[in-house]
């Protein structure tokens, strides 16, 4: 065995508590990473459900499947999974109003002067679109439209990228399948002891209601919200958010296939907004809601009533605080998934916050020491990573123009984390994009929800002022490129029929 200049050993036996997609994903992404002389175990009750809301993700998601040496159109085939170019956002900004976040670019960047820019100057004029019009996923995705983008840069059809919408239970269990090749090994039942060193307090085994014992020298806390290591055990805190985000329910229900749209949509009620998410088999759907602002049976009526197909079950109701963990690693375990904490999947986000905790372990991966400087880096990352993707989740309330209701009302006065008011006083300014360490979401994403939802720069660029290109005719000229590329693209439907089409024998099983 091979061990550093201060005796530190490696790690032989890593136990993962949790299935579901956080514990599979794990158990997949270690079994490809660790080739050899590692035993990793994972122990699950089928006993006890998982939330499976996360079937809607962002394009992160294919760097994780293709380090895998996962092939898409067969992925795709086995989760009953469709593709997603971007969200719908409906009711956000105002009531009656709707606007696209898309996954890749607006026009093609060419100049010093952000496009966005050029496009302000034009609406000066009373001559521009939406600012959707000008956004390749769009044109394809309003159309119904779906390929991946080609290579070529001077292509429009380049500056989109894509993700996925997927059954969470089957991508969970093609996980499994893949794990379980490489050397996992799944142990079912429920732990009812965890044992810890009694000086340093390290988890050094979990007892399982069968008395059998599981010994481990590093553990990863799958077990969602209960925490059962992280919290249950270590007693490690939770910072709570729900100031900012107020909303701390979640009715879900499955109904008929509707729709087949190329993206998600998210639609704003009185207390909450609804998701939909279009799949194979089926349409997800959902109603995320305040029960400070609203009653659980007038979310779940609200629910059924905006479905656009007939519900395929009951509601099922889901009970949540938005927060995270005070330490995402303590000791000797890692926190992944909804262990760690909880942001409502209004960015489809859920899902790539257990790829990004996986992401840091392997890049983190500890000895037997388990050094504390490690630890601390792994936590200031995952610390840093969830706050922004919290502020961007709450620019979405911040700049609501809605007066309608009093949870609107609320949101739009509400005190909000000084580096987000940075960033919106930035923009309105002059339309300034402040980027900020570890941001997962891009310039484009940012300006997504500052024009879809009214937040219009006061002045223009600088830098306008010496600029000759026309606005007017060359947005004109933009927006014929994107209508006439879009049309090229095969139908959503006909792409997946095409090339990864789940046998019918294995719908709306």
């Amino acid at each position: 065995m091979q061990t550093n200049e201060l005796g530190a050993k490696p790690i032989k036996k890593i136990v993962i508590v949790g299935g579901g997609t956080a514990g599979w994903m794990t158990a997949a992404a270690l079994s490809n990473a660790l080739q050899q002389g590692c035993q990793i175990t994972l122990i699950e009750s089928d006993d006890i459900g998982t939330v499976g809301v996360g079937e809607a993700t962002i394009p992160p998601i294919r760097v994780f499947n293709r380090t895998l040496g996962i092939d898409e159109n067969t992925f795709v085939r086995e989760t009953q999974g469709s593709f997603k170019l971007g969200i719908q956002f409906v009711n956000w900004g105002k009531q009656g109003h709707r606007y696209f976040h898309p996954f890749g670019n607006y026009g093609r960047q060419f100049d010093m002067v952000n496009f966005h820019h050029y496009w302000l100057n034009a609406r000066q004029q009373g001559q521009a679109n939406e600012l959707d019009d000008y956004c390749m996923a769009w044109g394809a995705a309003e159309t119904g439209r779906f390929a991946p983008p080609i290579q070529d840069p001077r292509n429009v059809l380049s500056t989109y990228e894509y993700a996925y919408h997927f059954d969470a239970g089957l991508y969970a269990r093609f996980l499994r399948r893949y794990a379980e090749e490489r050397g996992v090994t799944r142990i079912e039942g429920k732990i009812t002891q965890v044992k810890q060193h009694e000086i340093t307090g390290f988890v050094e085994s979990v007892q399982l209601e069968s008395t059998q014992c599981i010994e481990g020298e590093l553990f990863i806390d799958c077990s969602g919200f209960k925490g059962l290591l992280i919290e249950q055990t270590l007693k490690t805190g939770y910072v709570d958010w729900s100031h900012w985000l107020p909303c701390d329910r979640a009715w879900a229900v499955p109904s008929e296939r509707g729709e087949f749209t190329p993206y998600t949509r998210s639609t704003a009620h009185e207390a909450g907004w609804q998701w939909r998410i279009p799949l194979q088999h089926r349409t997800g759907n959902g109603h995320v809601f305040s029960s400070h602002f609203t009653q659980e049976h007038t979310a779940r009526e609200r629910l059924l009533q905006h479905l656009d197909a007939k519900p395929l079950a009951e509601p099922r109701m889901l009970k949540f605080v938005t927060g995270r963990r005070q330490q995402f690693w303590q000791k000797n375990v890692v926190a992944i998934g909804l262990s760690s904490g909880f942001l409502e999947p209004l960015e489809s986000t859920s899902i790539h916050l257990i790829q990004a905790g996986i992401a840091k372990l392997l890049a983190l991966f500890p000895d037997s020491s388990f050094s504390q400087d490690t630890i601390d880096e792994y936590n200031r990352i995952a610390i840093k990573e969830i706050e922004n993707i919290r502020d961007f989740i709450i620019l979405h309330y911040k700049l609501t123009t809605r007066t309608d209701s009093e949870m609107w009302r609320y949101c739009a006065n509400m005190p909000i984390p000084d580096a987000l008011s940075y960033k919106i006083k930035q923009f309105n300014h002059a339309g300034h994009l402040v980027s900020g360490d570890m941001d997962l979401f891009g310039n484009a994403s940012w300006l997504a929800v500052h024009i879809g939802q009214f937040n219009l720069p006061q002045r223009p660029d600088a830098l306008m002022h010496y600029r000759t290109i026309d606005s007017v005719n060359w947005l004109a000229k933009l927006r014929q490129g994107i209508q006439y590329a879009a049309k090229q693209l095969p139908t959503h439907q006909q792409y997946i029929e095409r090339y990864c089409a789940a046998p019918a024998s294995k719908l709306n099983v």
